[in-house]
């Protein structure tokens, strides 16, 4: 057995994928990894081993529960990322229906709409601002708190909640469990809420199928909603400044861009392979029997994790994986993850980044640093917690 090497990889001031990663894509062997936490697991970072664990149904998230799982994060996750079919399909199915591509086509102009008032008031303000305070956050925000329909006055409170829940400082756990416990309840009141006056949110169709047709249970529909929260907010705000910092560092791809946006689409999906979001692997994956992955026997019972980042960087699959080339056909990037666990919100993920990337490149095309950036630390998802930019 290999000694486990520790993880995470990753530095979180800055974007670069760690060099460890790249060893780890030259051996066929997966590598063997410890955690802040848990018992040792084996990470996969190459593309084709990445797919093959995330889509097999020999590797379960759910078998997770009750163990000692390897984690990053001071708690172990629950809810919806850890489930396995058929109560993962089943939740899934009920879901999907409200992030179908026509559905989040109808939230487009809202989007487009709103990154250009924010731009308004950017401007408005002076030639320097925060990307971040306010461009980034304000967007996701906004979306996913009108589809699960909370009052815009309570939207800082659900940004606490979130920091909180992503935080990688084991410090932070009793504060962490405190906060949970404090969005758990604060989406208790707002179910009872939407149960006495139903809107057209997707929090009023997730109460039909609880209340209606019985297909989820109170705990699950709380569950799901913290996960819409986390998935629908944080990943969007990071990447909107990561993103523009990618490209402040890559000038010859940005002119590119600002030439044409209509490129933007694809220059999207080229950045969501590039830029290696996350701290380290997340969700531990467990074998229900041996499983070859590689060059490597996964033996029953042993948990893996995959790296998205690397994967991505991947030569066997993306030819000059290291080159940012925003004409590349990036779409089989893993960004959204594959398989069971593909992101639900990709669709609008995909919608969020273009319409706000737009806007910045057509309105604000001299935009450039304003100063140092500051990088969030100890969290899951990688990027500036500021980002002084003027134009």
């Amino acid at each position: 057995m290999n000694t486990p090497v520790p993880y995470p990889f990753n530095d979180f001031h800055g974007l670069e994928l760690a060099p460890e990663y790249t060893t780890a894509l030259s051996h066929s062997e997966l590598t063997r990894v410890k955690l802040p936490q848990g018992e040792p697991a084996w990470l996969v970072t190459r593309y084709a081993d990445a797919k093959l664990v995330l889509s097999d149904r020999r590797f379960s998230r759910a078998e997770a529960a009750g163990r000692d799982a390897p984690r990053a994060l001071p708690r172990t996750a629950g809810g919806i990322v850890m489930m396995d079919p058929p109560e993962l399909t089943r939740i899934r199915n009920l879901v999907t229906k409200a992030f179908t591509t026509r559905q989040v086509e109808r939230l487009r102009p809202h989007v487009r709409k709103l990154a250009g008032e924010l731009v308004d008031a950017m401007e408005a303000a002076g030639r320097s601002a925060d990307l971040v305070r306010d461009f980034a956050l304000p967007i996701p925000m906004s979306v996913i708190c009108e589809l699960l329909g909370v009052p815009i006055e309570d939207q800082p409170r659900f940004k606490e909640w979130n920091d909180s829940l992503l935080s990688t400082d084991a410090a932070d756990s009793e504060r962490t469990r405190r906060n949970l416990g404090e969005l758990s309840q604060y989406i208790l009141g707002l179910i009872a809420r939407r149960r006495a006056e139903p809107g057209e949110d997707l929090m009023t169709a997730l109460i039909e199928a609880r209340d209606v047709d019985d297909q989820l249970s109170e705990i699950e529909l709380v569950q799901l909603c913290i996960a819409i929260l986390i998935a629908g907010y944080e990943a969007t705000s990071s990447q909107i400044p990561n993103f523009v910092v990618t490209l402040l560092d890559h000038p010859d791809e940005y002119a590119r861009l600002r030439a044409n946006p209509d490129l933007m689409p694809g220059a999207v999906e080229e950045l969501l392979r590039f830029v290696p979001l996350a701290s380290s692997a997340m969700f531990p994956h467990y074998a229900l029997e041996d499983v070859r992955v590689g060059g490597t026997l996964v033996r029953k019972g042993e948990p893996v994790f995959v790296s998205i980042g690397a994967a991505n960087r991947d030569a066997r699959r993306f030819a000059e994986p290291e080159r940012l080339d925003l004409g590349r056909e990036a779409q089989a990037h893993l960004a959204f993850g594959h398989g069971m666990h593909h992101c639900i919100g990709s669709a609008l993920g995909r919608v969020e980044l273009i319409e706000a990337m737009r806007v910045l490149v057509t309105r604000l095309p001299g935009l450039r640093l304003d100063g140092d950036i500051e990088w969030k630390t100890a969290t899951f998802f990688r990027g500036p917690r500021r980002l002084p930019v003027t134009w």
